[in-house]
């Protein structure tokens, strides 16, 4: 058995076999039935169910492959783009060597929608698809954890008890993510951080990066063992957040001394909502490859922290969020992004999405909007 067969993405001669047992699971398939049809799937499960695995295995039929099953993927994505979206850019790509593979470590704000933008754009421009970090806390189901590692996604195993396990875990992924891109040749995207950034603070986690340089060679320091793995930092930026409301009402619970515990399927629900839920427009900053130049992980970290603040793509709603706060210092230069927008508008229409939410969670969500705002003044001054 491979060292890696407990956390790797599944291979092409798996893809036929897991796309049948997950046609075959009756907790999939009524997940799918509840989130298409509710009223439905309530009245009548048991006549939706062979028609829903019908449908499935008919358009499974041509997918032997994960290249199959991606590019099915991607064509679904991007038409559920144009509906959800006013459309997506990107920049940096020229950077890049598409012979080369890297460590694409972005920031973090939607679980599913991260991944497939930097996907999207990859495959955009000529260039192979990546290997997805998830956390195992994503994949409580064995459906789940079908679904994501047929498609490219590999395991961080976040829930080990026991610190020489958690040690051991930490060195198998860090001996993983190093053998994709220095030995099979094909990228890898990780989050900067465990979790999504619901405030909006963009924070590279110093430990993610000790992590990564745990399967160093025995030759080798802190800045060869970063420099090998090819670090390019990504600024993913929305000008809408589906899930708003969602992590205001978490960061308003965590102000008020309260546990927030989620619901059995608020993840799955969460990347429901961010795939179907509006988006305005959508962003991809691909930044400058990091070299072995850094000698420790926080010089890493904060090098990586600028870049991000300083590609990532202010949109109107995040201006006018700061304007809503007062934190005006130094927002005339923000502003200069969009000289021919009318900042009135801007103002009342962020206000009018402010107004749909709960009043105690106002605040919260318009710091999480701002939040880019002012790491791009502050990483940009003097520029």
């Amino acid at each position: 058995m491979s060292e890696f067969d407990d956390i790797r993405p599944y291979c092409d001669s798996e893809v036929p076999a897991v796309i049948a047992r997950l046609i075959a699971d009756p907790e999939f398939i009524d997940l799918l039935l509840s989130r298409r049809a509710p009223l439905l799937a309530k009245v009548c499960p048991w006549l939706l169910r062979p028609l829903l695995r019908r449908a499935l295995s008919k358009a499974a039929a041509n997918m032997q492959t994960v290249d199959d099953l991606q590019r099915y993927l991607t064509l679904s994505l991007k038409a559920l783009l144009e509906k959800t979206t006013d459309g997506y850019s990107v920049s940096g790509l020229e950077k890049l060597d598409p012979e080369k593979s890297y460590l694409f470590l972005s920031n973090h704000r939607d679980i599913a929608m991260d991944p497939a933008m930097v996907n999207i754009a990859l495959v955009d421009a000529g260039m192979d698809t990546l290997r997805i970090a998830i956390g195992d806390n994503l994949l409580r189901k064995p459906f789940a954890s079908d679904l994501m590692r047929v498609n490219r996604s590999f395991i961080v195993k976040r829930s080990v008890i026991g610190r020489r396990e958690k040690l051991n875990e930490l060195k198998k992924l860090s001996a993983y993510i190093r053998h994709s891109i220095c030995q099979d040749r094909t990228s890898i995207w990780i989050a900067q951080r465990e979790g999504r950034a619901k405030d909006g603070q963009d924070r590279t986690e110093t430990a993610l990066l000790k992590m990564l340089a745990l399967s160093k060679g025995e030759e080798q320091n802190f800045t060869q063992a970063i420099g090998e793995l090819s670090v390019v930092p990504v600024a993913i930026s929305y000008e809408y957040d589906p899930c708003d409301i969602d992590k205001g009402r978490e960061l308003f619970a965590k102000q008020m001394g309260q546990d927030y515990i989620k619901q059995e399927f608020e993840d799955l629900d969460t990347i429901q909502k961010g795939f179907v839920g509006y988006k305005g427009r959508i962003h991809v900053a691909f930044g400058d490859p990091v070299g072995d130049q850094f000698e420790s992980a926080d010089e890493l970290a904060a090098a990586i922290d600028k870049q991000i603040y300083s590609h990532y793509k202010l949109f109107p709603s995040n201006i006018a969020a700061c304007q809503i706060l007062g934190k005006t210092e130094g927002l005339e230069r923000a502003k200069q992004l969009w000289p021919d927008c009318d900042w009135f508008t801007a103002e009342a229409s962020f206000q009018s999405r402010l107004n749909a939410a709960p009043r105690d969670y106002r605040a919260i969500i318009a710091e999480s909007y701002a939040a880019p705002v002012l790491n791009y003044l502050q990483a940009t001054q003097g520029c």
